[in-house]
Protein backbone atom coordinates (compact mmCIF):
# COMPACT_ATOMS: atom_id res chain seq x y z
CA UNK A 1 0.00 0.00 0.00
CA UNK A 2 1.04 3.50 -0.94
CA UNK A 3 -0.07 6.87 1.08
CA UNK A 4 1.00 9.89 -0.25
CA UNK A 5 0.23 12.92 2.71
CA UNK A 6 0.26 16.66 2.58
CA UNK A 7 -0.91 19.13 4.71
CA UNK A 8 -3.34 22.17 3.41
CA UNK A 9 -5.48 24.70 4.31
CA UNK A 10 -8.24 22.94 3.35
CA UNK A 11 -8.87 19.90 1.26
CA UNK A 12 -12.08 18.19 -0.17
CA UNK A 13 -12.82 15.11 -2.55
CA UNK A 14 -14.97 15.26 -5.27
CA UNK A 15 -15.87 12.64 -8.11
CA UNK A 16 -12.85 10.63 -7.05
CA UNK A 17 -10.43 13.48 -7.18
CA UNK A 18 -8.41 16.02 -4.56
CA UNK A 19 -9.27 19.34 -4.35
CA UNK A 20 -6.23 21.37 -2.11
CA UNK A 21 -6.14 24.81 -1.36
CA UNK A 22 -3.17 26.18 0.39
CA UNK A 23 -0.95 22.83 0.25
CA UNK A 24 2.18 21.98 1.02
CA UNK A 25 2.97 24.09 4.01
CA UNK A 26 5.59 22.79 6.93
CA UNK A 27 5.09 25.57 9.37
CA UNK A 28 1.53 27.06 10.66
CA UNK A 29 0.52 29.24 13.56
CA UNK A 30 -1.13 27.14 16.47
CA UNK A 31 -5.09 26.89 16.57
CA UNK A 32 -5.14 27.57 12.70
CA UNK A 33 -7.52 25.38 10.88
CA UNK A 34 -6.01 22.81 8.49
CA UNK A 35 -6.66 19.68 6.10
CA UNK A 36 -4.72 16.43 5.65
CA UNK A 37 -5.38 15.19 1.86
CA UNK A 38 -4.34 11.49 0.98
CA UNK A 39 -3.77 9.54 -1.55
CA UNK A 40 -3.58 5.38 -1.52
CA UNK A 41 -2.61 3.59 -3.87
CA UNK A 42 -4.90 0.46 -2.87
CA UNK A 43 -3.47 -3.17 -4.15
CA UNK A 44 -5.37 -5.31 -6.52
CA UNK A 45 -5.58 -7.83 -3.48
CA UNK A 46 -6.13 -5.46 -0.88
CA UNK A 47 -9.48 -4.42 -2.62
CA UNK A 48 -12.75 -5.17 -1.51
CA UNK A 49 -11.34 -5.62 2.17
CA UNK A 50 -12.27 -3.42 5.15
CA UNK A 51 -9.12 -1.00 5.86
CA UNK A 52 -8.94 0.51 9.33
CA UNK A 53 -7.39 3.98 9.19
CA UNK A 54 -5.94 6.17 11.91
CA UNK A 55 -4.53 9.37 12.03
CA UNK A 56 -2.73 10.50 15.22
CA UNK A 57 -0.87 13.41 16.00
CA UNK A 58 2.49 13.11 18.67
CA UNK A 59 4.42 16.02 19.53
CA UNK A 60 8.30 16.36 18.80
CA UNK A 61 8.56 14.43 22.08
CA UNK A 62 7.16 11.44 20.33
CA UNK A 63 4.28 11.28 22.46
CA UNK A 64 0.56 11.40 21.85
CA UNK A 65 -0.78 15.18 21.63
CA UNK A 66 -3.46 15.21 24.26
CA UNK A 67 -6.27 18.21 24.39
CA UNK A 68 -9.29 18.69 26.12
CA UNK A 69 -12.65 17.33 25.54
CA UNK A 70 -16.11 16.78 27.32
CA UNK A 71 -14.60 13.67 28.68
CA UNK A 72 -11.97 15.18 29.95
CA UNK A 73 -7.95 15.09 28.47
CA UNK A 74 -8.20 12.77 25.05
CA UNK A 75 -5.62 12.48 22.91
CA UNK A 76 -5.41 13.64 18.60
CA UNK A 77 -6.60 10.94 17.11
CA UNK A 78 -8.96 10.60 13.63
CA UNK A 79 -9.91 7.15 12.66
CA UNK A 80 -12.30 5.59 9.91
CA UNK A 81 -12.80 2.42 8.08
CA UNK A 82 -13.11 2.31 4.36
CA UNK A 83 -13.47 -0.20 1.98
CA UNK A 84 -12.03 0.04 -1.93
CA UNK A 85 -14.26 -1.20 -4.59
CA UNK A 86 -12.61 -3.21 -7.62
CA UNK A 87 -14.10 -1.18 -10.58
CA UNK A 88 -15.35 -3.92 -13.48
CA UNK A 89 -13.08 -4.10 -16.44
CA UNK A 90 -9.59 -3.02 -14.39
CA UNK A 91 -6.77 -4.68 -15.44
CA UNK A 92 -5.71 -7.18 -13.27
CA UNK A 93 -2.80 -6.02 -10.70
CA UNK A 94 -3.75 -2.53 -10.72
CA UNK A 95 -3.35 -0.44 -8.08
CA UNK A 96 -6.84 1.49 -7.40
CA UNK A 97 -6.98 4.95 -6.45
CA UNK A 98 -8.16 5.97 -3.03
CA UNK A 99 -8.35 9.85 -2.37
CA UNK A 100 -9.37 10.88 1.05
CA UNK A 101 -9.49 14.60 2.90
CA UNK A 102 -9.81 15.22 6.91
CA UNK A 103 -10.49 18.79 7.79
CA UNK A 104 -8.63 19.45 10.80
CA UNK A 105 -10.44 22.71 13.38
CA UNK A 106 -8.77 24.63 15.46
CA UNK A 107 -6.01 22.47 17.95
CA UNK A 108 -4.54 24.14 20.59
CA UNK A 109 -1.02 23.98 19.01
CA UNK A 110 2.09 25.29 21.49
CA UNK A 111 4.13 27.85 19.43
CA UNK A 112 7.75 26.99 18.31
CA UNK A 113 7.14 23.39 18.62
CA UNK A 114 7.46 20.27 16.01
CA UNK A 115 4.66 18.12 15.46
CA UNK A 116 4.22 14.62 13.28
CA UNK A 117 0.71 13.48 11.64
CA UNK A 118 1.13 9.76 11.57
CA UNK A 119 -0.64 7.34 9.76
CA UNK A 120 -1.53 4.04 10.67
CA UNK A 121 -3.69 1.27 8.18
CA UNK A 122 -4.55 -1.89 9.80
CA UNK A 123 -2.35 -1.34 12.71
CA UNK A 124 0.82 -0.32 9.89
CA UNK A 125 2.92 2.48 9.61
CA UNK A 126 5.57 3.45 8.00
CA UNK A 127 8.55 6.53 7.74
CA UNK A 128 6.97 8.04 4.60
CA UNK A 129 3.17 7.96 5.77
CA UNK A 130 4.14 9.95 8.35
CA UNK A 131 3.74 14.69 8.12
CA UNK A 132 5.83 16.77 9.93
CA UNK A 133 5.51 20.37 10.98
CA UNK A 134 5.89 23.01 13.23
CA UNK A 135 4.55 25.93 14.82
CA UNK A 136 5.76 29.30 14.46
CA UNK A 137 7.49 30.94 18.14
CA UNK A 138 5.50 32.88 20.11
CA UNK A 139 5.56 36.80 19.02
CA UNK A 140 7.91 38.45 21.27
CA UNK A 141 6.07 41.14 23.17
CA UNK A 142 7.23 44.87 22.88
CA UNK A 143 9.06 46.43 25.40
CA UNK A 144 7.56 49.41 26.84
CA UNK A 145 9.97 52.11 27.90
CA UNK A 146 8.21 55.06 30.50
CA UNK A 147 10.62 58.34 30.87
CA UNK A 148 9.52 60.63 33.42
CA UNK A 149 9.91 64.26 32.78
Amino acid sequence: MRATLLLADHAVVAEGKLYINGGGWSVTTGGAPSAIAVKLDVPWDRTNQRLQLRLRLVGQDGEPVVVSGQEGPQPVVIAAEAEVGRPPGLAHGADIDFPLAFQIGPLPLQPGQRYQWVLDIDGETREDWRLTFSTRPAPSTPTTYVVDP
